[in-house]
Protein backbone atom coordinates (compact mmCIF):
# COMPACT_ATOMS: atom_id res chain seq x y z
CA UNK A 1 0.00 0.00 0.00
CA UNK A 2 3.07 2.53 1.12
CA UNK A 3 4.88 1.68 -2.45
CA UNK A 4 1.71 2.38 -4.35
CA UNK A 5 0.86 5.54 -2.10
CA UNK A 6 4.27 6.62 -2.80
CA UNK A 7 4.74 6.35 -6.19
CA UNK A 8 1.22 8.05 -7.00
CA UNK A 9 2.22 11.08 -4.84
CA UNK A 10 5.45 11.53 -6.50
CA UNK A 11 3.48 11.12 -10.02
CA UNK A 12 1.30 13.74 -8.48
CA UNK A 13 4.09 15.81 -7.11
CA UNK A 14 5.73 15.89 -10.76
CA UNK A 15 1.97 17.44 -12.12
CA UNK A 16 1.90 20.06 -9.87
CA UNK A 17 5.33 21.32 -10.02
CA UNK A 18 4.76 21.42 -13.77
CA UNK A 19 1.28 23.28 -13.41
CA UNK A 20 2.67 25.48 -11.03
CA UNK A 21 5.64 26.62 -12.96
CA UNK A 22 3.18 27.05 -15.99
CA UNK A 23 0.69 29.51 -13.54
CA UNK A 24 3.26 31.00 -11.63
CA UNK A 25 1.19 29.96 -8.37
CA UNK A 26 2.31 28.27 -5.59
CA UNK A 27 2.13 24.18 -5.34
CA UNK A 28 0.13 23.81 -2.02
CA UNK A 29 -1.20 25.52 1.05
CA UNK A 30 1.27 26.03 3.79
CA UNK A 31 0.64 24.74 7.19
CA UNK A 32 0.10 26.95 10.12
CA UNK A 33 -1.09 26.93 13.68
CA UNK A 34 -5.10 27.64 12.65
CA UNK A 35 -4.43 25.25 9.30
CA UNK A 36 -2.15 22.71 10.45
CA UNK A 37 -0.75 20.28 8.63
CA UNK A 38 -2.31 17.02 7.55
CA UNK A 39 0.55 14.43 7.23
CA UNK A 40 0.07 13.48 10.22
CA UNK A 41 -3.41 11.88 9.57
CA UNK A 42 -4.15 8.23 9.49
CA UNK A 43 -8.29 8.23 9.80
CA UNK A 44 -10.78 10.32 8.13
CA UNK A 45 -14.40 10.92 9.84
CA UNK A 46 -17.28 12.13 7.84
CA UNK A 47 -20.30 13.54 8.67
CA UNK A 48 -23.07 12.44 6.31
CA UNK A 49 -25.87 15.17 5.78
CA UNK A 50 -24.72 18.29 4.45
CA UNK A 51 -21.55 16.93 4.50
CA UNK A 52 -21.14 14.66 2.04
CA UNK A 53 -23.41 15.81 -0.01
CA UNK A 54 -24.32 19.31 -1.04
CA UNK A 55 -27.10 20.57 1.13
CA UNK A 56 -28.19 22.74 -2.09
CA UNK A 57 -29.47 19.25 -3.19
CA UNK A 58 -32.46 19.91 -0.76
CA UNK A 59 -32.27 16.10 0.54
CA UNK A 60 -32.63 17.49 3.91
CA UNK A 61 -35.40 19.46 3.40
CA UNK A 62 -37.46 16.13 2.89
CA UNK A 63 -36.13 14.59 6.12
CA UNK A 64 -36.78 18.19 8.12
CA UNK A 65 -39.93 18.11 6.60
CA UNK A 66 -40.87 14.80 8.04
CA UNK A 67 -39.26 15.38 11.78
CA UNK A 68 -41.85 18.11 11.88
CA UNK A 69 -45.05 15.09 10.55
CA UNK A 70 -43.81 12.89 12.76
CA UNK A 71 -43.87 15.44 15.68
CA UNK A 72 -47.34 16.80 15.01
CA UNK A 73 -48.79 13.03 14.56
CA UNK A 74 -46.97 11.93 17.79
CA UNK A 75 -47.63 14.36 19.96
CA UNK A 76 -50.92 15.53 18.36
CA UNK A 77 -50.22 19.08 18.27
CA UNK A 78 -50.49 21.81 14.37
CA UNK A 79 -47.78 21.96 12.71
CA UNK A 80 -46.69 25.43 14.32
CA UNK A 81 -46.31 23.90 17.09
CA UNK A 82 -44.13 21.03 16.36
CA UNK A 83 -41.77 23.14 14.63
CA UNK A 84 -41.60 24.69 17.42
CA UNK A 85 -40.45 22.02 19.47
CA UNK A 86 -38.67 20.18 16.67
CA UNK A 87 -36.08 23.00 16.92
CA UNK A 88 -36.30 23.51 20.63
CA UNK A 89 -35.11 19.72 20.84
CA UNK A 90 -32.16 20.51 18.15
CA UNK A 91 -30.76 23.30 19.79
CA UNK A 92 -31.44 22.10 23.45
CA UNK A 93 -30.46 18.32 23.01
CA UNK A 94 -28.36 18.47 19.55
CA UNK A 95 -30.67 16.11 17.95
CA UNK A 96 -34.31 16.21 17.35
CA UNK A 97 -34.66 12.66 18.70
CA UNK A 98 -32.99 12.79 21.63
CA UNK A 99 -35.30 15.50 22.98
CA UNK A 100 -38.02 13.48 22.04
CA UNK A 101 -36.59 10.73 23.38
CA UNK A 102 -36.38 12.40 27.07
CA UNK A 103 -39.08 14.12 27.08
CA UNK A 104 -41.68 12.10 25.40
CA UNK A 105 -40.31 8.21 25.70
CA UNK A 106 -40.56 7.98 21.57
CA UNK A 107 -39.18 4.91 20.57
CA UNK A 108 -36.30 5.84 18.35
CA UNK A 109 -36.15 3.41 15.49
CA UNK A 110 -39.85 4.76 14.77
CA UNK A 111 -38.76 8.46 14.62
CA UNK A 112 -35.43 7.01 12.24
CA UNK A 113 -37.64 4.78 10.20
CA UNK A 114 -40.12 7.68 9.41
CA UNK A 115 -38.13 10.41 8.88
CA UNK A 116 -35.48 8.60 6.59
CA UNK A 117 -38.42 7.05 4.35
CA UNK A 118 -37.27 9.29 1.41
CA UNK A 119 -36.54 8.92 -2.11
CA UNK A 120 -32.37 9.73 -2.36
CA UNK A 121 -32.48 10.25 -6.09
CA UNK A 122 -32.91 13.68 -5.79
CA UNK A 123 -28.75 13.52 -5.24
CA UNK A 124 -26.62 12.95 -8.27
CA UNK A 125 -23.76 10.33 -8.14
CA UNK A 126 -20.58 12.12 -7.15
CA UNK A 127 -17.36 11.09 -9.82
CA UNK A 128 -15.49 13.76 -7.79
CA UNK A 129 -15.67 13.22 -4.24
CA UNK A 130 -15.94 9.08 -5.46
CA UNK A 131 -11.87 10.02 -7.30
CA UNK A 132 -10.91 12.39 -4.14
CA UNK A 133 -11.79 9.14 -1.34
CA UNK A 134 -10.04 6.39 -3.58
CA UNK A 135 -6.71 8.43 -3.69
CA UNK A 136 -7.33 9.02 0.52
CA UNK A 137 -4.96 7.17 2.61
CA UNK A 138 -6.20 6.23 5.57
CA UNK A 139 -9.59 4.34 6.44
CA UNK A 140 -12.70 6.73 6.06
CA UNK A 141 -15.71 6.08 8.58
CA UNK A 142 -19.21 7.80 8.43
CA UNK A 143 -20.06 9.38 11.68
CA UNK A 144 -23.88 10.23 11.74
CA UNK A 145 -26.61 11.25 13.71
CA UNK A 146 -29.05 9.25 11.86
CA UNK A 147 -29.56 6.02 10.77
CA UNK A 148 -26.82 3.10 9.19
CA UNK A 149 -29.62 2.40 6.58
CA UNK A 150 -30.22 6.49 5.90
CA UNK A 151 -26.21 6.32 5.32
CA UNK A 152 -25.98 3.76 3.08
CA UNK A 153 -28.98 4.65 1.08
CA UNK A 154 -26.69 8.09 0.34
CA UNK A 155 -23.39 6.88 -0.09
CA UNK A 156 -24.74 4.12 -2.45
CA UNK A 157 -26.59 7.06 -4.33
CA UNK A 158 -23.47 8.57 -4.46
CA UNK A 159 -21.36 5.72 -5.86
CA UNK A 160 -19.01 6.13 -2.92
CA UNK A 161 -20.11 3.47 -0.29
CA UNK A 162 -17.32 1.05 -1.22
CA UNK A 163 -14.77 3.46 0.17
CA UNK A 164 -15.83 3.70 3.64
CA UNK A 165 -14.56 1.19 6.33
CA UNK A 166 -17.84 1.45 8.40
CA UNK A 167 -20.85 3.86 9.22
CA UNK A 168 -21.10 4.75 13.15
CA UNK A 169 -24.61 6.05 13.96
CA UNK A 170 -26.53 6.98 16.65
CA UNK A 171 -27.82 3.96 17.32
CA UNK A 172 -24.33 2.58 17.89
CA UNK A 173 -23.49 5.44 19.77
CA UNK A 174 -26.86 4.37 21.92
CA UNK A 175 -28.86 7.33 21.07
CA UNK A 176 -26.61 9.68 22.56
CA UNK A 177 -26.03 11.89 19.66
CA UNK A 178 -23.45 14.73 18.21
CA UNK A 179 -21.98 16.71 19.77
CA UNK A 180 -22.22 14.73 23.21
CA UNK A 181 -18.19 13.84 24.18
CA UNK A 182 -19.49 10.60 25.11
CA UNK A 183 -20.64 9.36 21.68
CA UNK A 184 -17.41 10.76 20.02
CA UNK A 185 -15.55 8.29 22.39
CA UNK A 186 -17.70 5.94 21.92
CA UNK A 187 -16.81 6.07 17.88
CA UNK A 188 -12.96 6.01 18.65
CA UNK A 189 -13.39 2.57 20.77
CA UNK A 190 -15.17 1.22 18.03
CA UNK A 191 -13.34 1.92 15.69
CA UNK A 192 -9.71 1.78 17.42
CA UNK A 193 -9.19 5.57 16.16
CA UNK A 194 -6.19 7.94 17.43
CA UNK A 195 -7.60 11.20 18.00
CA UNK A 196 -4.29 13.13 17.10
CA UNK A 197 -4.08 10.56 13.76
CA UNK A 198 -7.59 11.61 12.57
CA UNK A 199 -9.31 14.16 10.77
CA UNK A 200 -13.11 14.81 11.21
CA UNK A 201 -15.66 16.93 8.56
CA UNK A 202 -18.31 18.62 9.79
CA UNK A 203 -21.15 21.21 8.48
CA UNK A 204 -22.15 22.49 12.38
CA UNK A 205 -19.21 23.82 13.46
CA UNK A 206 -20.61 22.65 17.21
CA UNK A 207 -19.82 19.08 16.34
CA UNK A 208 -16.27 19.30 15.66
CA UNK A 209 -15.79 21.46 19.14
CA UNK A 210 -15.55 17.97 21.11
CA UNK A 211 -13.67 16.51 18.49
CA UNK A 212 -11.08 18.87 18.82
CA UNK A 213 -10.68 18.80 22.56
CA UNK A 214 -9.62 15.11 21.99
CA UNK A 215 -6.88 16.05 19.48
CA UNK A 216 -8.49 15.26 16.43
CA UNK A 217 -7.80 18.28 13.36
CA UNK A 218 -11.53 19.43 12.35
CA UNK A 219 -12.86 20.75 8.99
CA UNK A 220 -15.84 22.87 8.77
CA UNK A 221 -17.79 21.92 5.62
CA UNK A 222 -20.04 25.44 5.35
CA UNK A 223 -23.24 26.11 3.39
CA UNK A 224 -25.62 28.79 3.28
CA UNK A 225 -28.45 25.86 4.39
CA UNK A 226 -31.70 26.97 6.22
CA UNK A 227 -30.22 24.33 9.16
CA UNK A 228 -27.19 25.82 9.42
CA UNK A 229 -27.06 27.85 12.66
CA UNK A 230 -23.09 28.74 11.48
CA UNK A 231 -24.23 30.84 8.67
CA UNK A 232 -24.13 33.99 9.82
CA UNK A 233 -20.84 33.70 11.08
CA UNK A 234 -18.08 35.72 9.63
CA UNK A 235 -15.60 33.44 10.66
CA UNK A 236 -14.71 30.17 11.90
CA UNK A 237 -14.53 29.76 16.09
CA UNK A 238 -10.99 28.52 17.33
CA UNK A 239 -11.78 24.72 17.41
CA UNK A 240 -12.24 24.51 13.81
CA UNK A 241 -8.98 24.53 12.55
CA UNK A 242 -10.03 24.12 8.55
CA UNK A 243 -12.56 24.92 6.48
CA UNK A 244 -13.79 24.83 3.28
CA UNK A 245 -17.38 25.40 0.68
CA UNK A 246 -15.88 22.57 -1.47
CA UNK A 247 -15.38 19.40 0.48
CA UNK A 248 -13.65 17.43 -3.31
CA UNK A 249 -11.61 20.63 -3.89
CA UNK A 250 -10.61 20.75 -0.26
CA UNK A 251 -9.73 16.79 -0.39
CA UNK A 252 -7.70 16.92 -4.19
CA UNK A 253 -5.77 20.18 -2.22
CA UNK A 254 -5.21 18.14 0.86
CA UNK A 255 -4.12 14.66 -0.96
CA UNK A 256 -1.56 17.35 -2.84
CA UNK A 257 -0.11 18.75 0.13
CA UNK A 258 0.20 15.39 1.92
CA UNK A 259 2.56 13.87 -0.69
CA UNK A 260 5.01 16.68 -0.77
CA UNK A 261 5.01 17.44 3.07
CA UNK A 262 8.08 16.90 5.25
CA UNK A 263 8.64 12.72 4.65
CA UNK A 264 6.79 12.46 1.38
CA UNK A 265 9.16 13.40 -0.48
Amino acid sequence: MFARRHKTCAMRLQEKRRNSTLSGMSEVPTASARQPSLNHIEAWVFDLDNTLYPASSNLFAEIDRRMGEFIATELRVDAIEARRIQKDYFRDFGTTLRGLMVNHAIEPTLFLEYVHAIDVSILSPDPGLETALARLDGPKIVFTNGSSRHAEKVMDRLGIAHHFDGVFDIAAAEYLSKPDPAAYYALVRRHALAPAATAIFEDLTRNLAPAAAMGMTTVWVRNASPWSEDVARAEAPVHVHHETEDLVDWLEQAIAARCIGPGRR
